[in-house]
């Protein structure tokens, strides 16, 4: 089966790093197997924003997990949507929930939940964590497998 990949701007384009997150350009593509429920996975563990206060940079490793219905995300535009906050000032929970809610725009997925293990700052790791409902039943859900801040080893 082909996938019709017409439609999109940036998949085997040149294109440029948006600037914040507002502007970046999200795309989605047909799930071929939209009768079929399973668990698709995007690790981002460099993800970094900057904090709205300081201006100083955030780090997280970021883990989405959904379950398609009709469409996917086309991984290049998440990845400079992603990227996009890195000049972006905003905490750790807006990045995280704010990144859960646009996905769930584009794609109306039958599930999807979000995971950001950001590192501490001031001694205080924060860790956002965000889903759309109950993991449908029948779906085999991994954890997401980032390990918990030990700060002492």
């Amino acid at each position: 089966m082909t996938t019709d990949t017409s439609g999109l701007s940036q998949l085997g384009a040149q294109t440029h790093q948006p600037t914040d997150p507002d502007s970046a350009h999200l795309e989605r593509v047909p799930n071929p197997h939209a009768d079929t429920l399973y668990v698709a996975r995007f690790s981002a563990p460099e993800f970094t924003s900057l904090c709205p206060v300081t201006g100083q940079p955030d780090f997280a490793h970021l883990v989405i997990d959904y379950v398609p219905g009709d469409w996917l995300v086309e991984s290049k535009s998440l990845k400079l949507y992603l990227t996009s906050f890195r000049n972006h000032g905003a905490f750790h929970e807006d990045c995280t929930v704010a990144i859960g809610k646009r996905l769930v725009a584009l794609l109306d997925p039958t599930w999807l939940r979000i995971g950001g293990y950001w590192y501490p700052r001031g001694g205080i790791p924060i860790d956002v964590f965000w889903q759309t409902g109950g993991v449908p039943e029948g779906v085999w859900l991994p954890e997401q497998g980032v390990a918990g801040y030990r700060g002492r080893g």
